[in-house]
């Protein structure tokens, strides 16, 4: 047989029958469904009379719409369209006899935080969700991608999905990453080398000394913004860390069947000799604190860098360096590390676990927010918010002047009512800054959790380096 990827290998696993014109039809392990599309799968499912095939392979969750105030007692939707998606998803669970996580449950979070927490995704899996960062999951050596509404249906209906095999990208990143950096600064880094299209067409495999290093918290963040770059997936292969986070797990494999699994995940790497289309050497030493400046991912400098100058550009780029300037109220050559913040955001599906909070709270320790600068912390589940309470971390936040919130997406694409004015600038632990993306007229920096922390502290983007 001929040597293969890891991406490959799972690919081929999970082959129902070839469909010609490299597309195949391909079995779903598992399938994460939230109220954004739940409405609609639920509608068309029962005009046709069809079942949900495998209940036991779906995990429903309510995360985009909800909105993170205190739910001590009722809950304050953004409008009756929000509420109504909450109770389509709840209902449809009950009917269709699969478990959601839904508003008034402790286990509520961000989807790709609960999954994932809760065992529910596993090295070598399928997985699919309405949702584009579903390539989270590749942290755990899954092929894992986001699906549109229509294939929402189609896989409740049948477990099944048609996909064309895509090339393979391997981003290696040798050496260790210097103190003060982290996975967000590195897949930052990545995106800025690459481009926002770099990686269509490819599953990204992440390798390297660097790569192993990182927590699962950590590889997870990586894998998050492989989207970002244009990519169908982005994926890690499991090890030592991925199994000692998985052992215990509510709905992780346990006693006999835990050693099965733990045989065959051994296996999911690439081969020593796996041809990649595309390879990419990244040297970890050379990442640094990494923020954006501009209205896409890759549109990012070091903390100590200067603003571009469109003027300097090649011509086919320097039109959208103007046009992203403009919409964020910069100039060119000025000094990223002195813009002021107006409001910071702490959480989502890419920053919102207990690690993250943690890295936060050590730079926001025994210091205040700057005045006029609204800080929120929005952990990424409700056991993520449990856990950070027993390490009392919600009192360090608040003794700093942080808004210490309920689970869900909230600020990062503000579905919820909970989003910025036009014109204000955040500090932002998310994946995007589009325009408009955490409200109109909004302008979005992304950075990396202590970052985001240390801007709150500095009143205006800074580097962490400088509070550790």
């Amino acid at each position: 047989m001929r040597s293969r990827t890891l991406y490959e290998k799972i690919f081929d696993a999970h082959v129902v029958t070839e469909l010609g014109d490299d597309r195949a039809l391909l079995f779903v392990d598992r399938h994460l469904v939230h109220e954004g599309v739940a409405t609609y799968a639920r509608t068309r499912l029962a005009e046709k009379k069809r079942p949900v095939r495998r209940p036991d392979l779906t995990l429903g969750v309510a995360d985009h719409t909800v909105p993170t105030a205190d739910r001590s007692g009722a809950i304050d939707y953004a409008d009756d369209d929000a509420r109504a998606m909450v109770e389509d998803i709840e209902a449809f669970g009950a009917e269709a006899g699969f478990e959601v996580f839904s508003v008034r449950d402790r286990r509520q979070g961000i989807v790709h935080v609960v999954g994932p927490e809760q065992g529910f995704v596993l090295p070598g899996a399928l997985v699919v969700c309405g949702d584009s960062h579903t390539s989270t999951h590749g942290a755990f050596g899954a092929y894992a991608f986001g699906i549109g509404i229509s294939d929402v249906e189609h896989v409740l209906a049948t477990q099944t999905i048609v996909q064309r095999r895509l090339k393979s990208m391997r981003v290696r990143v040798d050496g260790r990453l210097p103190a003060g950096t982290t996975a967000k600064d590195l897949v930052l880094t990545v995106l800025s080398r690459i481009g926002v299209a770099g990686g269509t067409g490819h599953v990204i495999e992440y390798a390297g000394e660097a790569i192993e290093a990182l927590s699962m918290e950590g590889r997870m963040t990586l894998c998050n913004m492989s989207i970002e770059a244009g990519a169908g997936a982005g994926m890690i292969a499991p090890d030592e860390t991925t199994f000692a986070y998985l052992k215990g797990r509510r709905l992780a494999p346990s006693g006999a069947a835990w050693d099965a699994a733990l045989a065959f995940w051994t296996t999911l790497r690439s081969d020593p000799d796996a041809t990649f289309d595309t390879d990419i050497a990244i040297d970890a030493a050379d990442v640094v604190p990494t923020v954006t400046w501009g209205t896409d991912p890759g549109q990012s400098l070091p903390v100590d860098g200067v603003l571009p100058d469109p003027a300097a550009a090649a011509p086919e780029a320097a039109a959208g360096i103007a046009a992203a300037l403009s919409y964020m109220g910069l100039s060119p050559g000025e000094r990223i590390a002195t813009v002021p913040v107006d409001r910071v955001f702490i959480g989502s599906c890419t920053n919102g676990r207990l690690e993250d909070l943690r890295l936060a709270a050590s730079v926001v320790r025994g210091r205040r927010v700057a005045q006029g600068v609204e800080a929120w912390v929005v952990p990424g589940s409700g056991l993520v918010k449990a856990a950070a309470e027993a390490e009392g971390l919600d009192t360090v936040f608040r003794e700093a002047g942080f808004a210490w919130r309920e689970a869900g997406c909230s600020m990062c694409l503000a579905m919820n009512g909970e989003a910025l004015k036009p014109g204000e600038r955040c500090a932002s632990t998310s994946n995007r800054n589009f325009e408009g993306r955490q409200g109109e007229g909004g302008r979005t920096h992304l950075m990396a959790p202590a970052m985001a922390a240390a801007a709150a502290i500095a009143g205006r983007i800074t580097d962490v380096r400088d509070y550790l």
